[in-house]
Order: structure tokens, then sequence, then C-alpha cells
């Protein structure tokens, strides 16, 4: 089969999306399969959609003239209401023409990665062409966050209006949707209005033997003497609620100060999270690491693995704690409770919950012998849980029955014309 890995996010990235992309991708080739990777990009001067792995790139800046001149706010008052849907639809448009222009015609099949990508996608792929989306969270959730913080305004209803529509029309699009957990399985049906027979549902793999080699990269990083490492990997955003970790830390440091805290990572909120810290007095008991590509190597000098989201999916940096053999602690927000068992895999506190958060740090602390089981626990469990082989032939099922589904509906009258139509928002 000839695949598109198709996502509406930065790529490469410090993330899950693009972890999970690479390593399908290698696993899909090694079967004799051939896959291309589509995804924006940016560098110094402007940004861009390209196909990844041929450095095929088509710069925004060459379809924003067209897209202002149509989309203006006589003709689309709508569109210039509301901030965040004005410069998502604007978005949207580019990455829908950039795929059309850079070329969807030779796939067999489209794996997008999340609803943006599908529901452009969608609009613009082939006849012949299948789909399948895979969720790796809800991004209407994430935006009902944001609207309480980053982007408060009059007409936020708008944005969630949209967002929710968005999520619906993402869903639903491919001819097999796939999520990793049941959280979202259950939700996509009872918020979004999805056919629960869309979606199918199945874990993640993990490629161990890779990880496992990059854990023997050494670093020049020398673990503290007498201290316990406590480690966060993923990115400083509001959503994963690093800032109660924080908080967390604060009154630990009240109780005893064998600890460090490591936080590997980086993105908007990490100014705020830095004063944060220096507020509480932590300056010298938090290290903020940045961007890290020797994450494997860091947790194999980190004693507590912490997971404070507000909002999660079933993140790649949690995996990777599990299969090192750290004891995690983690919050109880979406599909992260499937991940870990309570006091047999790790701990689980309520999203929010500095006070229990620190609770559980203390008795990791206190504990070794809990520390080490739950850590050895982990694991166990990682290793036959998180099987790439067993996700990837699953995942070229799937690709063969939406091809089939696909064959069996298109429309031969559907014209090009209509195509072009929707592409420039005019339906």
């Amino acid at each position: 089969m000839k695949i598109l890995l198709a996502t509406y996010w930065p790529v490469p990235h410090v993330g899950g999306v693009w972890g999970y992309m690479t390593q399908l991708k290698a696993k899909l080739e090694s079967l004799g399969h051939e896959v291309d990777m589509l995804g924006n990009g940016d560098d110094e001067e402007k940004s861009y959609v390209y196909i990844v792995n041929e450095n095929r790139r088509l710069p925004k800046n060459k379809l924003m003239p067209l897209l202002n001149a149509k989309l203006n706010s006589g003709a689309y008052p709508a569109l210039h209401v509301n901030k965040l849907v004005n410069y998502a639809e604007f978005q949207r448009y580019v990455y829908e023409l950039s795929a059309a222009y850079l070329g969807l015609d030779k796939y067999d099949v489209i794996h997008t990665q999340d609803v943006i990508s599908t529901a452009c996608i969608s609009r613009v792929r082939p006849k012949h062409t299948a789909m399948v989306a895979t969720l790796h969270g809800c991004v209407a959730h994430e935006i009902r966050l944001q609207l309480k913080t980053i982007h408060k305004s009059d007409t936020e209803y708008m944005a969630r209006a949209y967002y929710d529509a968005l999520e619906h029309t993402g869903a639903v699009s491919a001819e097999i949707t796939n999520v990793a957990n049941k959280w979202l399985r259950d939700i996509l049906p009872s918020e979004f209005n999805v056919d629960p027979h869309q979606i199918r549902v199945f874990q993640y793999g993990f490629d161990s033997e890779s990880f496992e080699r990059k854990m023997k990269d050494e670093l020049p990083i020398v673990k503290p003497k007498n201290k316990k490492v406590i480690i966060y990997t993923g990115r400083l955003v509001d959503v994963k609620g690093v800032n109660f970790l924080i908080d967390a830390l604060g009154e630990l440091k009240k109780k005893r100060n064998d600890w460090v805290c490591w936080i590997v990572g980086h993105g908007m909120k990490e100014a705020p999270l830095r004063v944060q810290a220096k507020a509480l007095g932590l300056g010298d008991d938090v290290v903020f690491w940045g961007k890290q590509d020797g994450i494997p190597y860091m947790l194999t000098l980190a004693d507590i693995f912490v997971m404070p989201s507000l909002i999660d999916n079933q993140p790649l940096s949690l995996i990777e704690a599990q299969h090192t053999g750290l004891a995690c602690v983690v919050s109880e927000a979406g599909g992260l409770p499937e991940m870990v068992k309570h006091y047999k895999t790790g701990l689980l506190f309520p999203p929010a919950d500095s006070g229990k958060l620190s609770r559980y740090l203390h008795k990791l602390l206190e504990n070794e012998e809990l520390r080490r089981e739950l850590g050895r626990n982990a694991k166990f469990w990682a290793a036959s849980h998180w099987n790439l082989d067993k996700m990837v032939r699953r995942m070229v099922f799937l690709y063969e029955e939406a091809i089939a589904k696909r064959k069996g509906s298109v429309d031969e009258d559907e014209s090009s014309e209509t195509v072009g139509q929707l592409v420039l928002g005019v339906d």
C-alpha cells in the first residue's frame, strides 16, 4: 500500500503524535509499504505545509493573499468576529489547499492524526483514496480549557461551538475512526454525536528495543548526591497541569529536602512556571532542562515520574516512564487511569489536587519498598501491553477495511468542480 500519515500539528515536535507517526512509518516500511508524512512546518523565515520525508513545501504566504481576498469580512462576517475562530479557519484552508497542491492522488489510504487534518483532507482527497483517523486526544476539550485562560473573550461561545462542531466533523469524516482508550471512545458519541459504529479502540504500541538503546546513550548529567529525582517530561502548557506540580513541590519542601525535580520540556508556560518555582523558594530544587533529546537516559537517573495533566489521552512520556521501571504518580485525567492501576502500577490523584499529589510524592520518598514495587510492576505491565507489532497489525487491518468501505461507497458522479468549491469555502 501507498500510505500518507498526516497531521495538522507542526512536525517534527516534542510529543506523542510525532513519536507515534515515526514509529508507525518505520514498521510499515519494514512490511513493504510506502509511507509519506504530511504536516505543518516552520523555520526562522516562514511557515509552510510539507511532505516531511521529501521536503516538498508550500509556503503559507503564497496562499494567504488569495484567502484574505476570498474570505473577507464583507463576504464572510462570521469568520471575523472571534479571533480564535478566524485564525483556525484561515489555517485550515491553508492546510487544505496545500494538501491538494502537494498531491494526494497516489495514496491508497491517508491516515490522519487529529480532527483538523481529518476534516481538511476529507474534503480534497481523491475519490479512490480511503481514510483512517486516529484521534490522539480531544481538541474541543483542550480549547474549552484555553477559553478560560489564554483565549478569554466576549465571543468565546462562538469558539466553543466552532471546535465542538470541528470535533464532530473530524471524528466522522474518515471511513474509520480509531482511538486509544475507552475514555475517548465514550465521549465522542455522548458529547459530539459520533456513531459508535464508526469507532475502533486499541492502544498504542511502543518501540521498546529502540528506546532501550537510547537509554544507554549517556549524557553529561550527574544525579545529585543523597537526593531522589522526581521527573516530569512533556510540554509546558496549561493542559499538562505543571503549575499544580510546582505547588505540590512547595508543600513537599516543608516536610523534606531529600529530592530534586527535573522538568524536561518546553512551551509557553515555561517562564510563568520558573517564576512560580522561585516564588515558592524552589530555586535550587526545581531544574528546568528545556527541550532534550536524551530523555531515555535522563529517565534512568530518576526515581519517580509525575504526570499532573488536566486533560490527557495516552501520553508517550508515561509509556516511556513505565518502560524505564519508574514509580508513576499520575492524575485521573482522560485516559490516564486506563494506563495506571492505583497502588499496583502507580498512584492516581484527582486533577489539580496539589495537596494529594504532594502527599503521594512524600509517601514514595518515604517508602522505598513501595516505590520499587510500583516501578517493577509498571515495567512488567508495559512490556506486555505496549506491543508495537500488534498495533501495526491492527492498523494494517483497519487500512484494508477502510479501502473496502471507500470502494463500496464512492459516488462516481462527484465532480472535481464541487471539490474545488469546497476547498475555497463557498459550500
